[in-house]
């Protein structure tokens, strides 16, 4: 599946414009983390993009109706595979599955920092205003902390440096999302 497909697909599933912008930033994340471990590119950004394709249509099965609609196009099995591990935590077992985890609330913790910022731009964010933001209990409640720090303990990484990973992947891809 290309890129343009994968799009397609996500704008026939979501309707919710947040869920598709969140999409695109967990995207964006995982090509840039595609590129720092030398895997495939494509592969990882579709990944993300995907992720959530059936969330808004099957909440209550998710992902495993996205499971179903990828196996049945025939998708590439360690896309799907990811896909299940991301909400199946005990099912990670590949670089491409903790990628994912560790993307996906990062991802939109980052952009949800960008959208209480001045202008709503991603320009001169810094991992100290993320890491200020984390600590506020307050803000982005539903993100989990946790989750966030797992990832970057499971990619073999530091917070901070995870941090700076998605604001740069973001920064990459302000035009796409806006920021």
């Amino acid at each position: 599946m290309t890129y343009n497909e994968a799009k397609t697909l996500l704008n026939e599933y979501l309707s919710s414009e947040s869920l598709k912008t969140h999409c695109l930033c967990v995207a964006a994340s995982m090509k840039e983390y595609a590129k720092l471990f030398s895997e495939d590119e494509k592969v990882w950004e579709i990944t993300g993009l995907l992720h959530d394709l059936d969330y808004e249509k099957y909440p209550d099965i998710h992902p495993d109706k996205c499971l179903e609609i990828l196996s049945q196009k025939g998708e590439n099995s360690a896309m799907i595979h990811a896909i299940a591990a991301h909400k199946y935590t005990d099912r990670i077992e590949s670089k491409l599955d903790k990628a994912l985890f560790a993307c996906d609330e990062l991802s939109g913790f980052v952009y949800a920092c960008v959208l209480v910022r001045p202008g709503k731009t991603i320009d001169g964010l810094e991992v100290s205003s993320v890491k200020k933001k984390f600590k506020d209990k307050g803000f982005a409640k539903a993100v989990s902390r946790e989750d966030m720090a797992k990832g970057a303990e499971l990619l073999g990484i530091i917070l901070e440096d995870h941090m700076q990973h998605v604001i740069d992947a973001l920064k990459a891809n302000r035009e796409i999302l806006g920021i």
